[in-house]
């Protein structure tokens, strides 16, 4: 049996549903599900890890993730105190399906690599088969920081969750994974909703009154309560599924009479109510 260490959430959350309950020794400070392994012994924050207590737990095996930007750092140190790590880059929903089957070989367990990828994209076009025909898409605005303002481009997952729910992200005609901008060009954008995942924080520490009180968005939709939806930055951020999450809850919030708010214990809980 491996000892196996992750060092940044999305990995965690992606070795705990392939089943490896006995192998996880070890998790970043970051990794904050599943509820059942937050007895494990802590490294560091997953952009600072403690390498001393790295050693200390000797790791047949380390996780990292370059979907986490500055994990690089840690990588190199890995490197030089030659303590075998294993390298995820996802950028998409299917890079994540591909993951499984990635980890599950590495770790001698192909078949439940297999398997958790079939059933994370059955879960998917389950999503997607339900989503009702909508003749103008709603467009959205997802803020991951405020100052400086930065969103998801057309290359993040995100984009990708806004058409799996028949939705337009209103920053998908950039390029990019991320994309710096500011508040009157988002109005200017005319989004139908704000959707706040800040990366790294609570959402019981954000307040509507914080978007609503912007001066470049009084006297548009924007200033109003209702279409600001704070929601749980783990939903959206982190490449596991756990986005399924996110996916249905985005789903809940744009045809609430198709689907019901999603069970944050289980991604793979049907949500789509029977009409």
């Amino acid at each position: 049996m491996k000892r196996i260490l992750s060092i940044c959430p999305s990995n965690t959350e992606m070795l705990y549903f392939l089943g490896l309950q006995k192998e996880v020794i070890g998790l970043d400070d970051y990794s904050d599900w599943p509820h059942e392994w937050q007895h494990l012994p802590r490294v560091g924050p997953d952009l600072d890890i403690d390498m001393e207590k790295v050693k200390a737990l000797r790791p047949d095996l380390v996780i990292a993730s370059l979907s986490v930007p500055g994990m690089e750092k840690n990588i190199l140190q890995l490197q030089q105190e030659q303590i075998p790590t294993l390298i995820l880059n996802p950028k998409s929903f299917k890079d994540i399906a591909e993951d499984f089957v990635y980890l599950g070989e590495a770790l001698g367990l192909p078949l439940q690599g297999q398997l958790a990828k079939d059933r994370f994209l059955r879960e998917l076009t389950a999503i997607r088969t339900a989503i009702p025909a909508q003749t103008i898409p709603s467009r959205l605005y997802f803020e991951w920081w405020p100052k400086p303002v930065f969103t998801p481009g057309s290359q993040n997952w995100l984009t990708e969750l806004c058409h799996i729910v028949g939705a337009t992200n209103i920053y998908g005609d950039h390029d990019a994974e991320s994309v710096q901008t500011d508040w009157s060009e988002v109005a200017s954008r005319c989004p139908d909703h704000v959707l706040v995942t800040w990366t790294g924080i609570p959402r019981e520490r954000i307040k509507s009154t914080f978007f609503t009180s912007r001066p470049a968005w009084r006297g548009t939709p924007l200033a109003e309560e209702k279409n600001i939806h704070i929601l749980e930055e783990g939903w959206f951020c982190r490449p596991s599924p756990r986005l399924l999450l996110g996916v249905k809850q985005v789903a809940h919030l744009l045809y609430p009479d198709h689907f019901r708010a999603p069970n944050e214990d289980d991604p793979y809980a049907d949500t789509r109510l029977k009409l």
